[in-house]
């Protein structure tokens, strides 16, 4: 047998409590680097670090789940990180882009950025940080990806035969308001299901996120801005229908019931993740190395 020291699962265990965060900040990284890459005037450049800042926001909130290592600290450092990355980030981009022109246009990126922030602590509030299956409102994130995406779309040949003609700093400009407003609206937006093969939803998510990567590989300037605005009007229009339906949801979307008996995520206690050598060890008696095993 190999003996292992007392302090070696703690360091395991530190290690992957820091995981997520070292992602958010991999997010904050990108959101910033993204800043000084509009303020020099690449574009371009900027807008693809801030999509990278989503998929790395998106792959630390998994993480943390998928380690159980989701706490309330995470959760603050995760809305910091995404007011820079989906808030200023874009922002700046679009102002260095379209806006700077105006003497007061400026007054558009801050009312976007103000909203930003606003959104992320009313998320924080009502559902804890986490979206289990529905965001209350747009989501901070699809709204500065889909944002920064516009100017590698305006660089496509599709957009140079057939979009170039159309007022884009008014639509870009008018557009910030109306993503503003729906990121404090009431309106229901989707979540991504977790990925699985137990249940349909879990299946559907695999192939939709295999169907995403082959379509960023075929032609990433021409997929990202419109699946940004598609999400964002399709939350639009299913508000609309149901209301024009007069239809109310069977269930709160956002209740804390409805996840509890359907998410996996629990506070993690660290003392019930010791390994069975460390019980032995600590209790003396191999008959209690089996007491946390059943624990998920």
């Amino acid at each position: 047998m190999i003996s292992r020291s007392p302090a070696e699962p703690s360091r395991w265990r530190r290690g992957i409590v820091i995981l997520p965060s070292a992602f958010s900040l991999g997010n904050l990284f990108f959101g910033f680097w993204a800043i000084v890459s509009a303020l020099r005037g690449d574009y371009s450049l900027a807008a693809w670090l801030i999509f990278l800042a989503g998929v790395a926001d998106a792959l630390d909130g998994r993480i943390a789940r998928f380690s159980r290592t989701g706490t309330p600290f995470g959760i603050e450092l995760d809305s910091l990180v995404d007011l820079v990355s989906f808030g200023v980030a874009p922002a700046i981009l679009v102002y260095k882009l379209l806006l700077e022109s105006g003497d007061w246009s400026w007054t558009l990126a801050f009312i976007y950025v103000g909203a930003v922030a606003m959104r992320l602590a009313r998320f924080n509030i009502e559902q804890g940080g986490k979206a289990h299956f529905h965001y209350h409102g747009l989501p901070s994130p699809v709204a500065g990806v889909t944002l920064s995406s516009f100017h590698p779309f305006s660089q496509t040949a599709f957009f140079a035969g057939h979009l170039s003609g159309w007022p884009w700093t008014q639509i870009i400009g008018g557009g910030m308001i109306v993503v503003a407003g729906l990121m404090l609206s009431h309106v229901i937006y989707p979540a991504i299901p977790r990925l699985g093969l137990r249940n349909p939803k879990g299946r559907f998510a695999i192939a939709g996120l295999l169907a995403g990567v082959a379509l960023l590989l075929w032609e990433p300037q021409l997929v990202v801005f419109p699946v940004g605005l598609a999400y964002i009007t399709y939350g639009v229009a299913r508000a609309v229908t149901l209301g024009l339906l007069d239809r109310l949801p069977d269930r709160d979307p956002l209740s804390e019931e409805l996840a509890a008996e359907e998410t996996e995520e629990r506070d993690l206690e660290y003392e019930d993740m010791q390994p069975h050598w460390a019980s032995r060890s600590q209790s003396g008696d191999p008959a209690n190395s089996s007491g946390n095993d059943e624990e998920s």
